[in-house]
């Protein structure tokens, strides 16, 4: 590989066989170089490959601002986080966590203390995410000898998140928010404590975590069974009076028509979760 060009002393772009532009990690790898120069291969530490070299071009003029001990550590915890979380991640998370945990580093150092108010929901729905998320807070605080906490480490699991879900945060922040509120519908119209360690609950809010997407990404899925969604309209009545509330809230909130195959889908998931053995029948706020 060449040096196209010298980011800073321990960034360089290169090209690879197929033309595709690439940002290389090392430290002393652009110090005293000139472009056209072998890299010196014993020295990278890491070949950034993005998606496209618009991407590449973004994470070369980032890596530019952002501290060597910064980058590696965010590499190191995205190395860690694709181990830790099922679902894959697009590689504009090195983007988005580089930037975002330099921020929160230097946050840290000037004093700014930050509180997460989506902590409970996101240590909640995305425990896979959220475990990176201390993970890569341990890291950071024992290498840098910091104390971030776990209200960053939600932060950062929302950029998993993200990157899971191919959304920006704005976006991933609202569908944590759409998960809590239809969760609380559900809650008080079965009138039970749910029990939440359950399969069937599991598969519900793995259901409600897409379905919050296409609410924010305003793309429903379309009817293609019209038959089956009268049959299980007729057959749960109560479950679709409470996935009616849930279209209710959607439409009004975000303006985004629920259509009836997502009706359908709610009110089986309703159905399973009421239907376990080891809820517990609520009055007045206490369980009798």
């Amino acid at each position: 590989m060449e040096i196209v060009k010298i980011i800073n002393n321990n960034i360089v772009s290169s090209i690879d066989v197929d033309g595709k532009e690439l940002v290389v990690m090392g430290r002393g790898l652009g110090f005293q170089c000139k472009t056209g120069q072998a890299i010196d291969e014993t020295k990278v530490e890491k070949i950034f490959r993005m998606d496209n070299n618009g991407q590449t071009r973004q994470l070369g003029n980032l890596l530019a601002d952002v501290p060597l001990e910064h980058i590696q550590l965010a590499n190191s915890i995205i190395t860690d986080a694709r181990d830790m979380i099922v679902n894959k991640m697009n590689k504009n998370l090195y983007i988005t966590l580089i930037d975002h945990i330099s921020f929160a580093i230097e946050r840290f150092k000037q004093g700014i203390l930050f509180t997460n108010p989506l902590l409970w929901e996101i240590k909640k729905f995305y425990p896979q995410e959220f475990k990176a998320g201390l993970n890569a807070v341990k890291k950071i605080n024992a290498v840098l000898d910091i104390l971030l906490t776990e209200d960053e480490a939600a932060s950062i699991a929302m950029h998993f998140v993200n990157a899971e879900l191919g959304t920006d945060m704005p976006h991933a922040i609202d569908a944590t928010k759409i998960i809590q509120n239809i969760i609380n519908i559900v809650k008080d119209h079965v009138g039970m404590v749910i029990n939440e360690e359950s399969l069937s609950y599991e598969r519900f809010l793995t259901h409600l975590k897409f379905f919050a997407q296409r609410i924010v990404t305003n793309d429903a899925i379309y009817d293609t069974d019209n038959e089956l969604n009268d049959i299980i309209k007729h057959q749960y009545p109560n479950e679709y009076k409470c996935a009616e509330k849930i279209r209710i809230y959607v439409e009004s909130e975000f303006h985004v028509k629920v259509p009836e195959e997502e009706m359908t889908y709610l009110t089986v998931h309703i159905k399973r979760i009421t239907a376990d053995k080891n809820n517990k029948k609520e009055e007045k706020g206490e369980l009798i």
